[in-house]
């Protein structure tokens, strides 16, 4: 099958998340693709299938080391690229549409792509409790937490709002102390200069099997459905990401009316086939 490997989020070479990409991967089990994505370790790979949905361009399947999400959001850019890198062409001009476990996603076109934040599956306010573990997985006091939110599109993230970008840089979090939690961080870097970003994020999902992810696009999306509601953010910003990794990632967030558009670059660093047989598994 054909294989890409596609850089999301930077338009440095090396400088984002990648993804894996399997090709035409309609004849795999459940089974292999896990294994799969066990063997390639990285936050996720994916599978692009034909549709069953007549208002998708295609199918997608993402699974982490650990397990399969419904939606994830560097795989949705990566896979979409790769898939018109195949030469697939969308029935509507400009605008590709991806099926997956959380339902339709839309994918915007234009100098880079972007696709439509879904729906948050759990939103709102994060009991005391939770707070407190939060604070003991990441290591602050939780005085230092200025907010918090759930903003679950699909992987189970919940948001903690800190009071700069040096404090979301400088933590060093408590693996063991985790639990099931997934633990989006964002704070502001106050610059003020066109073009820096606007905030740093971190993303800390131990259980996946990726501690910490380099660039997030599902988190980037809760949080900026998050916090342009709140007035915390403006309706179209930058945030970096993956800094403390050595990475340079960019994501470029945007509200138009009712949606928010998540986007980056995207560029193709690997090409090739894979070979997973019956005893892939």
């Amino acid at each position: 099958m054909r294989f890409s490997q596609v850089d999301v989020f930077s338009s440095e070479p090396l400088g984002g998340n990648p993804v894996a990409v399997v090709h035409g991967a309609d004849e795999l089990s459940a089974d292999q693709m896990r294994a799969f994505a066990r063997w390639t370790n990285l936050s996720e790979t994916t599978f692009l299938l034909a549709p069953t949905d007549p208002g998708a361009d295609y199918r997608l399947r993402i699974f982490t080391p650990g397990e399969e999400l419904p939606f994830a959001g560097h795989p949705t850019l990566g896979s979409a690229h790769a898939w018109l890198a195949a030469g697939g062409v969308p029935a509507t001009e400009g605008l590709v549409v991806q099926e997956c476990g959380a339902g339709l996603v839309d994918v915007r076109r234009g100098e880079t792509l972007a696709f439509a934040a879904p729906p948050l599956l759990r939103s709102g306010p994060v009991a005391a409790d939770d707070v407190a573990a939060i604070a003991r997985a990441i290591r602050v006091d939780e005085a230092a937490i200025l907010d918090s939110a759930w903003i679950d599109n699909g992987p189970g993230w919940v948001g903690v709002r800190l009071g700069s970008a040096a404090e979301v840089l400088a933590l060093e979090p408590d693996w063991a102390a985790f639990g099931d939690l997934k633990i989006g961080v964002v704070g502001p870097h106050g610059s003020g200069e066109a073009g820096d970003p606007a905030v740093e994020v971190r993303a800390f999902c131990p259980q996946y099997g990726v501690p910490e992810d380099p660039v997030t696009g599902s988190l980037n999306a809760g949080i900026g459905q998050w916090l342009t509601a709140t007035g915390d953010l403006p309706a179209s910003y930058v945030a970096a990401q993956g800094s403390v990794l050595g990475r340079t990632g960019r994501v470029h967030v945007a509200r138009e009316g009712d949606t928010l558009w998540v986007g980056g670059h995207t560029t193709t660093t690997v090409a090739g086939e894979v070979h997973l047989g019956p005893d892939a598994a």
